[in-house]
């Protein structure tokens, strides 16, 4: 996958943008080392981006919920029940940690989780419907609970 890079301004743009489901379409939440992308739109139909919800193999609490433009620019990331991040500067962030797109860096930098916007990081439904609000996405897409979650 090729690496487009984006200015912040732009990076800013979309993640402030309104975000709505395409259609009425429901969407399983994942099992166990399963994945799911979602395809969403701006308001005003012209920018496309993608909702993706991935779970670990093994661990039930390890995953994450990725919002991106452009089919492949990560705006925001949130990593949980993983390893620690190490940004670009040598500091370590712990997980769960926050991908926030950086322009020359891409996802590669991570922030600490605010219990402000992620009310409660352990119970992984209420954290996808925070996620979903902190990327702005307004008429969220139509999940089902799994088993797992």
């Amino acid at each position: 996958m090729s690496e487009i890079n984006i200015s912040q301004a732009e990076a800013d743009a979309f993640i402030s943008m309104e975000k709505i489901r395409l259609d009425e379409e429901c969407y399983e939440y994942p099992a166990l080392g399963g994945g799911i992308i979602i395809p969403l739109s701006s308001r005003n139909k012209r920018d496309n981006f993608l909702l993706d919800i991935s779970k670990g193999r093994i661990d039930l609490l390890k995953g994450k919920y990725q919002n991106r433009a452009l089919q492949t620019v990560i705006l925001l990331r949130l990593d949980f029940g993983g390893q620690p991040h190490r940004n670009p500067d040598g500091n370590e962030i712990l997980s769960p940690h926050l991908h926030v797109y950086r322009e020359g860096f891409g996802d590669k930098w991570a922030v600490p989780v605010s219990k402000q916007d992620f009310e409660n990081i352990h119970d992984l439904w209420q954290t996808l419907q925070d996620f979903m609000r902190y990327c702005n996405i307004v008429e969220p897409p139509n999940i089902e609970r799994g088993l797992f979650i």
